[in-house]
This record gives structure tokens, sequence and C-alpha cells, in this order.
């Protein structure tokens, strides 16, 4: 279901009431900041669509063709009676080449936090695959969240988790993140992820800095969603984007860098911006295969499986609980 408009009476939904603490906690730090998980509202997720479309972000296209050129090896690895939960599905296209060749599935969850995007997909979804049960989780996949019981029984649980979402995640975040996948698969279970791979700063900068402004878009779409949700006052046309790389901590990281000095208030709570400070949006670190095993290994995973496409710019890895 959509998170309802902010209303005169200043009533917020329990997700709303979620998405201002984090917004005041996030603008109260030293070095402002949004959580990236309040970029997928229904504009978002479609913004998102349209990014992975685009010249420049290599992510998408790349990591389909390595789903689609090593299917044949995945599916047999992933085995019979799965239970595929998959976190941050958004519009599920990668995961129609595993609804297609993985035998007998138990099901199919989807988990994502845009509900009525998620909605709409898995009903598609269910409509093409009607010999699969799917069933939708409306959810932060950071948070706890119950599976939903299905029968058969499954014989095992494969979190997948396509894209680079586990780079938004600072690296102790994603340990934490790996670590509950791990209990979730359980001990004869395993995760399929996708891990975004180091490249050349040209290649990396032109995937976040797009030339038709889609990725400025869907940056700036996260305080049009605040001003909705949340009564805020932004002025959309006095943020910039801006990514960058950090070649320290090997991560791009996106910006709304305000314009001018200005201020904005949230639920009766006033935030000055001065010139050129900027509110961090979101994080994307690139890992090399090495940097990603030892990350896994810390989580209590053990990399069974890495496929990647000619150039090294992308990996798909199959991990399994040690």
């Amino acid at each position: 279901m959509a998170h309802p408009v902010y209303s005169a009476t200043g009533k917020l939904s329990p997700a709303q009431r979620e998405m201002l603490d984090d917004a005041i906690r996030g603008l109260s730090s030293a070095e402002k900041s949004l959580p990236c998980k309040y970029f997928y509202d229904d504009e978002g997720s479609r913004l998102f669509d349209e990014i992975t479309e685009l010249e420049e972000y290599y992510p998408t296209r790349t990591e389909t063709g390595i789903m689609q050129k090593f299917i044949s090896q995945m599916a047999p690895t992933l085995g019979e009676g799965v239970l595929l939960v998959e976190y941050g599905s958004g519009s599920s296209s990668k995961t129609r080449l595993l609804l297609d060749n993985l035998p007998k599935m138990a099901g199919y969850v989807p988990v994502d936090i845009s509900g009525d995007y998620l909605c709409r997909v898995a009903t598609k979804l269910q409509r093409d695959y009607p010999h699969i049960s799917v069933h939708p989780v409306i959810a932060d996949f950071t948070g706890h969240f119950s599976l939903p019981v299905v029968a058969p029984d499954p014989r095992r649980r494969i979190i997948y988790f396509p894209g680079s979402t586990i780079g938004n995640f600072a690296r102790s975040d994603a340990r934490s993140v790996l670590q509950q996948m791990a209990q979730l698969a359980g001990p004869a279970g395993g995760v399929l992820i996708g891990v975004d791979l180091v490249k050349p700063l040209s290649r990396l900068l032109a995937a976040y800095n797009d030339s038709r402004g889609v990725t400025a878009k869907f940056n700036i779409n996260v305080l049009s969603r605040l001003n909705q949700e949340l009564g805020a006052d932004f002025k959309l046309d006095q943020f910039r984007h801006e990514a960058i790389f950090n070649a320290v901590d090997s991560r791009i990281e996106m910006y709304l860098v305000s314009c001018n000095d200005q201020s904005v208030c949230i639920d009766g709570t006033r935030f000055m911006f001065a010139k050129d400070e900027a509110l961090l949006t979101e994080y994307s670190h690139k890992y090399t295969l090495e940097s990603f095993r030892a990350l896994a290994a810390e989580a209590g995973l053990n990399t069974q499986h890495v496929w990647t496409d000619d150039e090294s710019l992308f990996s798909v890895q199959y991990l399994t609980p040690q």
C-alpha cells in the first residue's frame, strides 16, 4: 500500500514516522545525510528503472549479461525446490531468468519497501508464472520481516540480492546485512548476490553523472518525497546533484548540494544549509573479488562461485553459510 500523503492534521503512518525520525537524525548530524532507502517510492522506482536503461549505466546490462551467459551453471548450483527470496526486488527483471530456469520452485518472495510498485510487479509475475507461488512482502529488508509459509516445504532458501545494492552500505552495515542473509538462508541455503567491481574512474563517474540528468532527478526525488509525505518545504530547484569517487574508501558518494544559504523546515524543526553544503544521499562501494570474499567471510559466508563479464566490470557470486 502507498504511504498516505501528509495531511493538515499532522498524522503520520508508522512508516512515515520512521522516515521522519531518520530524516531528523540525518539532517541534525554535522555532515547531513538521508538514508538511500527513501529513494524508492513509486516515482523513484520508475526513475531507477529509467537509469538502468542509460548508456552510461553499465551495472544492470552487465549483470543481466552475466546471468544470461551463466544461467546454465547457476540453476543446477541453486538446485530444485528453492524458495527464492529477493531483497529490494524492484521490477524483478533479472529474476525472470531464475524463474525460467530453476526447477520445481517452492515459491518466490519479492521483498521491497515500495508497496504499490511491488504489488503491481508481483501481480504481473504471478500472471506470467502461474505455476510459481508469488508472495510479495512489503518491508525494509535491513530490518526484521517474516517469510510467508509456502507449500510444498522448500528444500532450501536462496536469498537473491541482484544489482549493486550491497555497495550502498558502509562496510560494517554490509557485513550485518550479509549476516542476516546467512541466518535467513539457513545451513542448507545460500545467497546469490550482485557485486560491483573496481574499474577505471572515468567509467564510474559517467555512470553516476549521466548526460540526460536522470540520476539527478532520481536524487532530487528524495527531497520531493519528504515534501509530499512529511510536509517538508525543500525548494527542489535550490539543490544540485553531485557524485564523486572516494578512492580511500573505494566508493561513489552521491550528494545533493545546496545552491545558496537557505533553511528547510520538517515537522516544526528548521535546518540551515550553507551555500555549497552537501547532503549525502548514497554510497556505492566498489569491491575487488578479494575484498568482497573477505567481507563475506567476516559475515559467516563462504564464496562458492564467482561469475563475471569479460571486462570484469561486475560479478554475480554464490555464497553459502559456513
